[in-house]
């Protein structure tokens, strides 16, 4: 009962600063996938994403101290963007540390929300040491894009709106990178839903959390070569525990099967979605037959697109 009132709480902080973002149905998808979809998109999301919802509750509950000497993230593009922009919001200094090969366009958008990017090489390595270096130096708050219960129940919310709309969900459909979404949709879904079970999706090229659930402990990815950029980076201690009691399962999916879902939302709902967003949709497809019938939210966590190298 503690989570179902830290998440209503949390709706009610961030609420001011964040869109509660359109459901899109389509009777041809529906037909296509023999059952009724719900998609929650958050590609209409304050800077184009789910992870302004986590950022603004992060942010916000900082004590006057630590916003006068900011925060501090590292993230490759739409945390960066996020915690920019809820820090701007606030009026406080946010560093971001993002990869010297991060898409451009996501580096333009953070500078225009005021971020202040320190470049580091492609390594999870280089990005903590970085980070580790601006808190020493500055005194900023880090701020985790996944692994930080104030953003993990921000980023609940999302599944929470959807289900306020939709009560009757049985799955909701979400993809899986650092394991923010998901660990807060697997809350939402507990204290929300009725009996509404969680199904991520998943790139065989970063398969790390389907590894970590058969497992029982967290793994590393092998390789990371997914056109699902967001989708990159490993599960974290505090978000882990939450998905090993709250997803039901994780189904991985080819590289092929993401861009024809990415192009199917494109083409049948009308919207622009990242490749990371169509991973969830992707799995949904892979294994359809086993879904007939049912009540299916899915959640489009993001839109933010270098237009210069789409996939199809």
């Amino acid at each position: 009962m503690m989570y179902k009132k830290i998440m209503i709480e949390t709706q009610k902080r961030i609420k001011p600063f964040i869109h509660n973002t359109p459901i899109l149905t389509s009777t041809l998808l529906n037909e296509m996938v023999g059952a009724n979809l719900f998609f929650k998109c958050e590609n209409f999301q304050k800077m184009g994403a789910f992870k302004m919802r986590g950022a603004t509750n992060a942010v916000m509950l900082l004590s006057e101290e630590q916003k006068q000497k900011g925060v501090v993230t590292h993230s490759s593009g739409n945390f960066a963007q996020a915690l920019a922009l809820a820090a701007k919001s606030q009026g406080i200094d946010a560093f971001i540390v993002m990869p010297d090969s991060a898409p451009q366009v996501k580096k333009e958008a953070v500078k225009a929300y005021n971020g202040k990017i320190i470049e580091c090489k492609s390594t999870l390595a280089a990005r903590e040491k970085a980070a580790k270096e601006i808190q020493e130096q500055k005194g900023a708050t880090f701020i985790h894009p996944s692994n930080d219960l104030h953003v993990i129940f921000g980023q609940g919310t999302a599944a929470k709106e959807l289900l306020e709309t939709q009560p009757d969900l049985e799955y909701i459909f979400a993809p899986v990178g650092g394991g923010g979404l998901i660990a807060g949709t697997a809350i939402a879904a507990e204290h929300f839903g009725t009996n509404c079970k969680v199904i991520g999706g998943e790139p065989f090229e970063a398969d790390d959390a389907f590894r970590s659930l058969l497992s029982g402990q967290i793994e590393s990815n092998v390789t990371t070569n997914t056109i699902a950029d967001g989708l990159k980076t490993t599960l974290g201690d505090i978000n882990f525990p939450i998905i090993q009691k709250g997803v039901e399962k994780i189904i991985r999916v080819t590289e092929e099967e993401i861009i024809a879902a990415m192009k199917l939302i494109w083409e049948r709902l009308k919207i622009i979605c990242e490749s990371s967003s169509a991973v969830a949709f992707a799995a949904l497809i892979k294994e359809k037959e086993r879904y007939k019938n049912t009540n299916i939210g899915i959640i489009i966590s993001g839109g933010n697109v270098n237009l210069d190298t789409l996939p199809f």
